[in-house]
């Protein structure tokens, strides 16, 4: 079940007012809706959609993939910005603006996804989930890579095996681009669920 804070983000990104596309932001979409229209499998998807973000990944300024309004955090928490929504839902693109020191929950997602760093580092820790040992018993997550994914990483994955929490461990902002296979501007965001499970942090 989603946190307070969930929900928090999931209204704010309902409530988002859209900043203009980039001519490169535009031209992205349109090779993602190429892949997209293609149906093929989801992890498939999410492959071949990271190989054409990277090449759009740490271009800035004019002729960059952001306008100056899409890079700005929030001293709150870690700021989602909506890029684009597919009429039809298919794909869903937004910008993720971390400040150091923000993080998320740990969670899984709705669909696909695929996470490029586009300023920056972020910092990773993935998760497997093991069943009850005993009846009555209850869940438990256990830790199983640590990963820290610098300016121009593609990472994708689809689920299930997708649990991780992520979070901004340097001194300066982070930005990344991510692209979910659902409508992020109906959901509000790309959780599943939001664990509260003993883990191995």
């Amino acid at each position: 079940m989603a946190t307070s804070t969930e929900h928090h983000a999931a209204a704010r990104a309902r409530a988002a007012t859209r900043t203009r596309t980039t001519e490169r932001l535009g031209a992205f979409i349109e090779e993602v809706r190429d892949v997209v229209g293609r149906g093929l499998p989801p992890d498939v998807t999410a492959y071949l959609v990271g190989e054409k973000l990277a090449p759009h990944l740490g271009v800035s300024g004019d002729g960059g993939l952001l306008t100056p309004e899409q890079c700005e955090g929030d001293p709150e928490r870690y700021r989602q910005h909506l890029l684009h929504a597919e009429t039809d839902g298919s794909f869903s693109v937004v910008a993720l603006v971390w400040l150091p020191g923000q993080c998320t929950a740990v969670h899984d997602h709705v669909s696909w996804c695929v996470t490029g760093v586009h300023q920056g580092e972020e910092h990773e820790r993935r998760y497997r989930l093991l069943p009850a040992e005993a009846p009555g018993g209850s869940a438990r997550l256990v830790a199983t890579e640590d990963v820290v994914n610098p300016a121009g990483s593609v990472c994708g994955f689809a689920p299930p095996g997708d649990i991780h929490r992520v979070w901004n461990a340097c001194d300066d902002k982070a930005i990344s681009i991510h692209l979910y296979g659902a409508d992020i501007g109906r959901l509000g965001s790309s959780v599943r669920r939001v664990y509260e499970l003993p883990a191995d942090r």
